[in-house]
């Protein structure tokens, strides 16, 4: 009670102090350290300085600061990727995460401001999930989207727990997890009442969870993935003089794989960029990768040139004597890594020649003698409800990535993270294949088959699971947990509207 008071009474300057280190205890609570009792704490005291505000804009600027913490420790690994461009962009490596951070602490400072016009207590508690929750969805759309590190991704814990807390997201999504992580969080507020309101919810919670991956699956289609980590560094990734002996690991990786697999059937998967060379017109190139698999088919990322004459970052599905049988093409880029965005003409370009051209969207490919797949390459994985062609459901996802640019951070483990959400809000198995790691695969309901670790050389073999039936919110998508965000924070504002009457 009196911390709770002391932080109450601050003013200025200092509140926002206060509100900045509450939101770098809430980091802390991210992947990979998932110290969720730290959120508790930050998002109770966050509450504290919402009822202290002395109006509805001073929370939201106490807000502003939570927000500036929390993504200043989320987004930290973010310098590591500058740091290989440093001779170019070295004036960047402060600036950038605190730039990025102050920009994303936008989308907690309004729904602070808002909550702050609900009634202190349960009111404030559903306003703020709510409006945290809509904010959140807003950030996939918002300048091309960057929806990183929403809170729902705190229960990826790893291993059974974990496996356990993230099933409702095939009914509500991250960001329906988001919601009941931010309203469970704010409960504590509320004193004893709220402490065992939200107790007995995440007991029903675990409860649900662990029934739904006790649930049998399918028979699965028969076919081995053989995912191939190369472990390239990326300041050697696009070296000349160094692209036979990169191309020449991976066909020995591939060779070795197909002999032990035998007679089996498999599909062989590189990661993003993995091939030095140009598939789509050196085909002596697939020609060897289709000798290394004995012909069977292998999805390999590489670069390819668009009619319009710009790179695209895709992936070819190479089948026997060297045929291209399908190419899909990213289509969600990375603002200022892969593409320079019209709408903030910064100058600012990682990438020569005016950046990559995007595909046209999320596709299934049918390849033969493999079940249909939705590609990702890198960055797609983090969009919830964007990942598949809703058209025509594939029955496995195949997420290709290069996050050697991260470095040993937080960032390939957050990463991660995403793509296990994926799988389960999409009822689907993923298989994830990162250059230097962490390469993984995930039946659907997300649970861990197998994984290459970060920074190693390696192939994992593992037969591709079953999909599920299409789940709740493959059916609905993002609609869902929007109108359960809009509705707890409609329900919170009502209390401020009863009072007034």
């Amino acid at each position: 009670m009196a911390v709770a008071t002391r932080l109450a009474g601050l003013r200025g300057f200092r509140a926002d102090l206060a509100a900045a280190g509450l939101g770098v205890l809430a980091a802390l609570a991210l992947p990979p350290l998932h110290l969720i009792p730290f959120l508790v704490v930050a998002f109770i005291g966050l509450h504290i300085l919402m009822d202290a505000a002395a109006n509805p804009v001073e929370a939201g600027r106490r807000g502003w600061w939570f927000g500036f913490g929390l993504n200043v420790i989320g987004l930290y690994w973010i310098t590591e990727a500058i740091l290989f461009e440093a001779a170019r962009y070295w004036w960047l490596v402060p600036l950038a995460v605190p730039a990025l951070a102050a920009v994303m602490a936008i989308f907690i400072a309004l729904p602070a401001w808002i909550a702050r016009h609900a009634r202190p207590g349960l009111g404030r508690v559903l306003a703020l999930a709510g409006a945290w929750t809509l904010f959140d969805i807003a950030r996939q759309f918002v300048a091309t989207g960057f929806p990183w590190n929403p809170l729902g991704s705190v229960w990826t814990i790893p291993g059974v727990a974990g496996d356990a807390l993230i099933q409702p997201a095939a009914w509500i999504s991250v960001h329906g997890l988001t919601l009941a992580t931010v309203l469970l969080a704010g409960l504590g507020r509320l004193g004893r009442a709220g402490w065992v309101t939200g107790l007995a919810a995440m007991g029903i919670w675990a409860g649900l969870g662990v029934y739904r991956i006790n649930q049998p699956l399918p028979e699965g289609p028969g076919v081995t993935a053989i995912l191939v980590q190369g472990n390239i560094p990326q300041g050697e990734k696009w070296s000349r003089a160094r692209a036979f002996q990169i191309f020449e690991r991976y066909l020995e990786m591939t060779a070795g794989a197909a002999r032990e697999a035998g007679d089996r059937a498999t599909v062989t998967i590189w990661p993003e960029t993995a091939s030095p060379f140009l598939l789509e017109t050196d085909t002596a190139a697939r020609e060897m990768i289709a000798a290394a698999t004995n012909g069977q088919p292998a999805l390999v990322g590489a670069v390819r040139f668009g009619a319009e004459g710009r790179p695209r970052n895709a992936l070819f599905a190479v089948l026997a004597g060297g045929v291209t049988a399908a190419i899909y093409d990213k289509w969600h880029l990375v603002p200022f890594g892969e593409y320079q965005p019209s709408w903030l003409p910064l100058g600012i370009q990682l990438v020569p020649g005016g950046g990559f051209g995007a595909g046209p969207g999320a596709r299934t490919l049918a390849v033969p003698g493999l079940p249909p797949f939705g590609p990702l390459i890198c960055y797609e994985t983090i969009f919830p409800g964007q990942v598949v062609d809703t058209v025509d459901r594939p029955a496995w996802l195949v997420n290709v990535t290069n996050d050697a640019w991260f470095g040993n951070s937080s960032g390939p483990r957050q990463h991660l993270a995403s793509s296990r959400l994926r799988s389960v809000e999409e009822g689907l198995p993923l298989v994830r294949v990162a250059n230097t790691g962490i390469s993984v695969a995930f039946d659907a309901r997300g649970h861990e088959l197998g994984r290459l670790e970060l920074n190693t050389m390696g192939v994992l073999s593992v037969p591709i699971p079953a999909a599920l039936p299409a789940t709740v919110f493959s059916r609905f998508g993002l609609w869902l947990p929007a109108l359960l965000a809009i509705g707890a924070m409609l329900g919170g504002l009502v209390t401020a509207y009863r009072r007034r009457n």
